[in-house]
């Protein structure tokens, strides 16, 4: 039997706002850039090799990046907040969000995977760029931003 998944109207969730003014393409992306486990194998008498498993913390941590529409309500409040973060880094409220994909199997039954984010700062301010020759990314505001703590369910 075939397993379908169909997936569509998903919600991004930032500071309890969910964000609806996105642009296109990716509007959303989710990563991990740091392994889960270190692991180093020694020698041992036997020949089968002694090994050392480390979990990493730092595996913990995620990427986010949102594309939104450049001057739209969702960039206005993604804005403020960072103009914040860098006004006083210390008295700075770290984001919190979820990030919900909706997965359908093909006969009406719905899961959501769901990442609680924690912990997050924006790592970078915003590019931007001046075209003529119809480059649509112009009008796009991509804010990256870093958790500290990104479970993923599945529910």
């Amino acid at each position: 039997m075939a397993i379908n998944s169909l997936t569509g109207s998903d919600t991004i969730i930032i500071n309890d706002r969910v964000l609806t003014d996105f642009g296109n393409g990716d509007i959303a992306t989710l990563t991990y850039s740091n392994e889960s486990v270190a692991v180093t194998t020694g020698k041992s008498i036997n020949s089968v090799g002694n090994s050392i498993f480390a979990f990493n913390e730092t595996s913990r941590q995620a990427d986010v990046e949102l594309r939104v529409l450049k001057s739209s309500s969702d960039d206005k409040f993604l804005n403020s907040i960072k103009i914040g973060m860098d006004r006083d880094f210390a008295a700075f409220s770290l984001l919190v969000g979820q990030f919900v994909k909706r997965i359908g199997d093909g006969q009406g039954n719905v899961s959501n995977e769901i990442y609680n984010l924690s912990g997050g700062a924006f790592s970078q301010s915003i590019d931007s760029k001046s075209n003529v020759e119809g480059d649509t990314d112009q009008a796009i505001a991509i804010y990256k931003i870093k958790f500290s703590n990104a479970p993923r369910s599945i529910t």
